[in-house]
C-alpha cells in the first residue's frame, strides 16, 4: 500500500515586537516614520550576525512602509505594526485605516510588485525627477530588498501589508 508522504510544515513566524498608535497622532508628524522605524530596527537586530547592518536595512524598509501608511492613511482608528521572525526572515504586518479608493490603489500597487515588468517599471519611475510615490516605494522593497509584499483585508476600512524581508545575508 502506497501512502502519500506529507510535506513538512514550515516553521511559524514568531512575534518579536508590536506597537499600536492612534492614527491621528501618527499622522501629526512626518518624523514618526523615522523615529518608529529606527527604534524597532534597533530592538530586533541585537542578535543578528551583523546587528548594525541588519538594523540599517530593516529601519530603511520599515520606514518606507510607514511612509506608505503616512501618505495614504486616514486619521481614524489606529496604526498597528507587528514584527515577526522565522530563521533569517523578518515579517512585518502593518495595518491602518484608509479610504476605499486608497485600498484599491494598494491592491493594484501590490499586484504590480509581482509582475514581470516590475523591474522596468521601477527603473522608469526612479529615472524621472518625481518624488517617490507609494507604488515606487513598494516596488523598491520588492526589487532592492527581495521582499515579498502581500495584502490582507480584515476590516472594511483597513489594509494590512504583509512584507517578508530576507535581510540576513540576502543583500550584498
Amino acid at each position: 500500500m502506497h501512502t502519500a508522504s506529507k510535506k513538512p510544515e514550515e516553521p511559524a513566524f514568531a512575534p518579536l515586537l508590536q506597537f499600536e498608535m492612534d492614527m491621528r497622532a501618527f499622522l501629526s508628524d512626518w518624523l514618526h516614520c523615522d523615529q518608529l522605524s529606527t527604534f524597532i530596527a534597533r530592538m530586533i537586530s541585537h542578535n543578528r550576525t551583523d546587528p548594525i547592518r541588519h538594523s540599517n536595512f530593516f529601519s530603511f524598509a520599515l520606514n518606507e512602509l510607514l511612509e506608505v501608511s503616512f501618505r495614504g492613511g486616514a486619521p481614524e482608528g489606529t496604526i498597528d505594526c507587528t514584527v515577526y521572525r522565522r530563521d533569517l526572515m523578518e515579517r512585518v504586518k502593518l495595518s491602518f485605516t484608509c479610504s476605499s479608493g486608497q485600498q484599491e490603489f494598494y491592491r493594484e500597487a501590490v499586484s504590480r510588485t509581482h509582475q514581470e515588468d516590475a523591474f522596468s517599471r521601477y527603473l522608469s519611475a526612479i529615472s524621472t525627477d518625481q518624488t517617490p510615490n507609494r507604488e515606487v516605494i513598494l516596488l523598491n522593497l520588492a526589487i532592492n530588498f527581495d521582499a515579498d509584499v502581500h495584502l490582507e483585508e480584515r476590516a472594511p476600512a483597513s489594509m494590512t501589508f504583509v512584507v517578508d524581508l530576507p535581510l540576513e545575508g540576502a543583500i550584498n
